[in-house]
């Protein structure tokens, strides 16, 4: 690959102007790339375009720089530690970690542990320089990252762990072009499968409690599949019965009574989490109405709560113990420098007694 004359002629002046050897550092500002991005070139790693990998090369031919190879084997010395950080969500108790994600920890140790991989466990440091605390220091090979409340808020930093070259993957919604690996759940077949039980009991009016908006896809995706089920069955879902809700229990009671208030007729919630449930079923009950009698409810994610709920809840179940191998198997693939892609779990449907058959005349909520 030859270099145009008018970047043989900048690269010249740059030449003439460093002091010393040239640097990786060096060869990443000419190419317009990070310095990762340059360490992986050079070793081939099939994780680098071939353009940009082939740009970088004639760079470092034109300085003349070479490959330390002692410095680079000391560089890329595995720790054999992953680190997994979490985001910190609002709880009722001081834990500030969704009860799911809990589940998440455990299968994401044992995963770790029987690949002889220790973990490091943390909050999620919002601020630029995540990489350094972690991969660039050598703490941990790689990073896996769960939650992340508003998506859009949160796209840069995923963007800018990208451009850094660390070693990362995140559990989450999976979607085209979006930066890095995530693993997750069939969002859409899990909401869809929750209204499709609703609607086979007989309830004919669904209302959806969870944020559906590209702020929280995962969210967003449950409730495209409740929709569908209910254009399946014959009927138009009501966009007065869905009601912005984030995964707390406060904000599911929140909601169900603002659902309330506005005085829409419906015999059945689907609830984005369990806790917007569990909330919901607060609401309703403050309010002397029966659950299942008059209105059913299905939660997602099937967090141990789930089941010790008055009534228990019926919920989609996410296979969390899968989840948590797969997300440490990519992320090792990443580390090996191997091909690794999303993927989409399935989600499995758990019935319990906060789902009943619509009753004769059905309920008009007031």
């Amino acid at each position: 690959m030859l270099i145009s004359a008018l970047w043989h002629d900048d690269l010249g002046g740059f030449i003439k102007g460093m002091q010393g050897k040239p640097t990786s550092f060096d060869i990443a500002y000419l190419a317009g790339v990070s310095q990762p991005t340059v360490s992986r070139a050079l070793r081939g790693s099939p994780m680098v375009s071939l353009e940009t990998r082939k740009r970088i090369e004639a760079i470092a031919e034109q300085l003349n720089y070479k490959v330390d190879k002692n410095a680079s084997n000391l560089r890329f010395q595995r720790s054999h530690t992953l680190a997994l950080l979490l985001f910190a969500d609002p709880t009722a108790d001081e834990s500030q970690i969704n009860p799911f994600f809990l589940a998440m920890l455990g299968s994401i140790t044992r995963a770790c542990a029987q690949r002889g991989y220790d973990l490091l466990v943390s909050f999620q440091q919002m601020s630029g320089d995540w990489h350094k605390e972690y991969e660039d220091s050598r703490k941990a090979d790689g990073i896996i990252l769960l939650g992340y409340g508003d998506y859009l808020a949160y796209q840069s930093r995923l963007e800018q762990l990208v451009s850094q070259g660390t070693h990362f993957v995140r559990w989450g919604a999976v979607l085209a072009g979006q930066p890095g690996i995530s693993i997750g759940c069939d969002n859409f077949r899990g909401g869809y499968d929750a209204a499709r039980h609703l609607l086979g009991l007989g309830r004919k009016q669904l209302a959806f409690l969870g944020d559906a908006t590209d702020h929280y896809p995962e969210f967003l995706e449950r409730y495209r599949g409740c929709s569908e089920a209910i254009v399946a069955a014959g009927g138009q879902p009501d966009p007065a019965a869905q009601i912005t809700a984030i995964s707390t229990e406060q904000s599911g009671f929140e909601a169900a009574t603002e659902l309330l208030a506005r005085g829409v007729p419906f015999d059945a919630i689907v609830a984005a989490s369990d806790l917007i449930a569990m909330g919901a079923i607060r609401a309703l009950q403050e309010r002397n109405m029966d659950v299942p009698g008059q209105i059913s409810v299905v939660g997602f994610d099937d967090i141990p709560a789930a089941s010790l709920t008055n009534p228990p809840l019926t919920t989609v179940a996410q296979d969390t113990r899968r989840a948590g191998e797969v997300l440490v198997d990519t992320l090792l693939r990443l580390v090996r420098e191997e091909h690794a892609e999303g993927m989409v779990l399935p989600t499995k449907l758990v019935v319990r007694r906060s789902c009943g058959a619509a009753p004769a005349a059905p309920a008009t909520p007031r």
